[in-house]
């Protein structure tokens, strides 16, 4: 049981609900959930999340509703990859718990300056709260402990243009702010690492249809991607980067000055760009894949996972 204070930032898609999942299968001590718009729009990102931890028998955990669009942008939702409703058609019964009285920001805010010098804070998707928070409160930088992005590509292609992550790439102003600021500790868990970690096609055909609990949640909500979408692998991309936020080691890298592309240019606009650096973030750049999959198998119940089963394409 890890109990440092815990902040997990969603824009509840596939794999945020396997990332919510993991928290909770781990006993994470988390003081809230903040919702954002990405994957999907806000109002389908917060209803999803209260509906996850609702099924995962923590309506304990508040819900606090973020930001509805980016900073500058027009908001871009990622429904091809997610579907619809988010959960790849997954339908889960609706939660009867009430969204938190603060803002997502203000929540983080309040949460950074009630556990000064203890807080993690983890992001599952645009940046868009946490630069809001930035903006309001600037000593956060200070108060929390430690921050874990799962955002950029950074030696490595995009997944939306051939040099831009998704989470980047929907609120780019808000990353260059977020990895310009004075953090105490911010690891950044891009591309580079998370595509190094992968359901296979051959774990989901070991899960039978109807399948009960968690198991059977996680087999529909990667069904999609493995019927409609025919990818041969599920990229463990928030998951990840939530595991990261429990056990540091599972990354390494170094330290760099990280900077972001918010021209208009949409060839190159969300491009992260990392120069080797005495300061600033650490980009993680090697992962221990089979550890992390092999514990998020044994912990969420499924088949012992093949990190090196292959893929089509990212997702």
């Amino acid at each position: 049981m890890n109990r440092t204070p815990l902040i997990i930032d969603v824009d509840t898609g596939i794999d945020d609900a396997i990332a919510l999942a993991l928290a909770v299968a781990q006993q994470a001590n988390i003081l809230g959930v903040t919702s954002v718009a990405g994957n999907v729009p806000i109002d389908v990102a917060t209803q999803n999340t209260l509906d996850v931890l609702a099924f995962l028998g923590r309506l304990d955990i508040p819900v606090h509703r973020g930001a509805s669009r980016p900073l500058a942008a027009e908001y871009q939702d990622a429904t091809h990859v997610h579907g619809g409703n988010g959960l790849g058609g997954v339908d889960l019964p609706a939660s009867g718990a009430a969204e938190g009285g603060l803002a997502g920001p203000a929540f983080i805010i309040k949460s950074a300056a009630d556990h000064a010098g203890a807080l993690t804070l983890v992001t599952l998707g645009p940046l868009t709260n946490l630069a809001i928070a930035l903006n309001v409160r600037p000593q956060i930088t200070h108060q929390i402990s430690r921050v874990v992005v799962m955002g950029g590509a950074y030696f490595v292609p995009g997944n939306v243009t051939p040099k831009s992550e998704f989470n980047v790439y929907a609120d780019p102003e808000a990353a260059h702010q977020v990895f310009g600021a004075d953090w105490s500790d911010l690891t950044l868990v891009g591309l580079d690492v998370t595509h190094q970690t992968v359901l296979s096609r051959s774990l989901w055909d070991q899960l039978p249809e109807g399948e009960p609990g968690l198991p059977g949640f996680i087999r529909g909500l990667m069904e999609r991607t493995f019927t409609e979408r025919r990818m041969l692998g599920f990229y463990l991309h928030d998951p990840l980067a939530v595991a990261v936020a429990l056990e540091p080691e599972l990354v390494d890298g170094s330290l760099h000055s990280v900077t972001v592309d918010t021209s208009s240019n949409s060839e190159v606009r969300g491009e992260t760009t990392a120069i080797t650096s005495d300061k600033g973030p650490m980009v993680a750049v090697s992962v221990q894949a089979q550890r992390f999959v092999d514990e998020l198998s044994e912990v969420l119940g499924l088949p012992r996972a093949d990190p090196e089963a292959g893929f089509e394409r990212a997702e």
